[in-house]
């Protein structure tokens, strides 16, 4: 259904559409080269394998729009599949979009969000674990997330699959064995405790599998972080102290903050997106009382709260609260104004905001992220659409192993081994739906 319409030629400009040295046009399809002829002063239909060609874009009355180089690759070793012209001109607007013009009245067509990827992964390019580190890698805000989506890139992800496809490809051989040939002694039998046994050992490889990708999702993605507390503890300065910039109004009225200032950070290759948050407490302002309501709202959004106090008050009733909307999340919980008092509590974590002195508190927040030296070097199933596919393989492997214990027929243990080799497969995007990759390219860029 796919090849009906992925054929044609597509066309998009692959840099940012602004002014600059020089811009990128890229172009896939059959029948590419053909068009290009007929534009173009030189004949790259005749292109065998790569080539470059230097000459002139012309319009429909034969006019020069601009001098360009033209790259012509010929399908199938190219990153689609198909073939591909891509046209390096001078970085006008102008004539990018009078060389566009020129090839969709010679009927390309523009290309959609992520069509140069899809038809890659439709031709078989690149699987669909790939296909998502290209978005991945795109969007990366640190290196180390670079790194992570570059093993994606080159298919060190995608590996992680097929022993765990195999091993419940294995298992469910051994049980259609058994059922087709019951009259042979020779092979192993795919009793209840055989059964058990065997999908024991695949759930401990998805449990690992499951702990890496929540780990790789952590360097990949980074982390939403809520700056919570009471009223004057200092949340807007330690955000300023933390970015190193005056980025959030500082001031010691009550109140001051009222809606929730944003800003990002990273801690040893971590990325957090800081919210600044409007005083936790009762209050009869109406403007204010929406703040923390909002207040509120980003901690049961955040994923790690960071908790301040003032330390020359200690805990409140109010932030007691605060602790209880916390659960679930990571939790730091900080001692604000440390340079105004003179003793501290052992197991409290102490600092300055004002005065920048916050690395007991960086500290905690990575140690409080628990991740291992793997995380940042190994290849994981990191992904919302990949660790939700895991969960669900481990809750069909876990049914196959109670159905097995409840001495049920074997054929319909088998039912949910057969579920839990197709969410294998599905991770790959082996015989994923149209309307799943669709939804997953829709997030890509135009021209990618």
């Amino acid at each position: 259904m796919y090849n009906e319409y992925m054929n044609n030629v597509i066309i998009a400009l692959a840099t940012p559409p602004l002014k600059g040295a020089l811009a990128l046009i890229r172009l896939s399809g059959n029948g590419v080269f053909d068009i290009t002829d007929q534009i173009f002063s030189k004949k790259v239909s005749g292109t065998t394998n790569r080539d470059i060609y230097y000459g002139s874009m012309k319009d429909e009355d034969g006019n020069v729009i601009d001098m360009v180089v033209v790259y012509a690759y010929k399908g199938p070793n190219t990153a689609t599949g198909e073939d591909v012209i891509e046209i390096s001109c001078h970085g006008s607007m102008l004539i990018v979009n009078q060389i566009v013009e020129a090839y969709l009245k010679r009927g390309a067509t523009y290309a959609t969000r992520g069509e140069f990827s899809s038809r890659a992964f439709y031709n078989g390019k690149m699987d669909l674990i790939e296909a998502e580190s290209v978005n991945d890698l795109i969007n990366a805000t640190t290196i180390e997330a670079k790194n992570l989506n570059l093993m994606s890139l080159r298919g060190e992800t995608s590996r992680l699959v097929d022993p765990l496809k195999k091993s419940i490809a294995d298992l469910l051989s051994l049980i259609e064995v058994n059922i087709d040939y019951p009259e042979y002694d020779d092979i192993e039998e795919a009793n209840k405790e055989t059964i058990a046994h065997k999908v024991d050992d695949i759930r401990k490889t998805i449990a690992n599998l499951i702990k890496g990708g929540k780990e790789g999702k952590i360097v990949k993605e980074g982390l939403n972080v809520a700056i919570v507390g009471e009223p004057n503890v200092g949340k807007s300065s330690l955000l300023n102290a933390l970015m190193n910039e005056d980025k959030a109004i500082v001031s010691d009225i009550p109140g001051t903050t009222r809606d929730v200032v944003e800003g990002d950070i990273a801690i040893k290759g971590i990325q957090l997106h800081l919210l600044d948050t409007a005083g936790i407490r009762e209050s009869d302002d109406k403007i204010e009382s929406l703040g923390i309501a909002k207040s509120e709202q980003m901690i049961s959004k955040a994923d790690l709260v960071i908790h301040v106090i003032d330390a020359r008050k200690g805990e409140s009733d109010e932030d007691l609260r605060i602790k209880s909307l916390s659960e679930g999340k990571i939790y730091v919980q900080v001692f604000n104004k440390a340079d105004l008092i003179l003793t501290k509590e052992e197991g409290h974590i102490y600092i300055s905001a004002l005065n920048k002195d916050i690395k007991t508190l960086l500290d905690q927040v990575y140690d409080e992220l628990g991740l291992s030296d793997d995380a940042f070097k190994s290849p994981s199933l990191s992904s919302a659409r990949q660790l939700g596919l895991l969960m669900k393989i481990d809750q069909d492997l876990l049914k196959a192993k109670e159905d097995a214990l409840k001495e049920l027929p074997i054929d319909l243990v088998s039912v949910s081994l057969m579920s839990a080799y197709n969410g294998s497969r599905e991770l790959l995007g082996e015989g994923a739906t149209m309307d799943l990759t669709d939804e997953i390219f829709s997030r890509f860029c135009v021209g990618k």
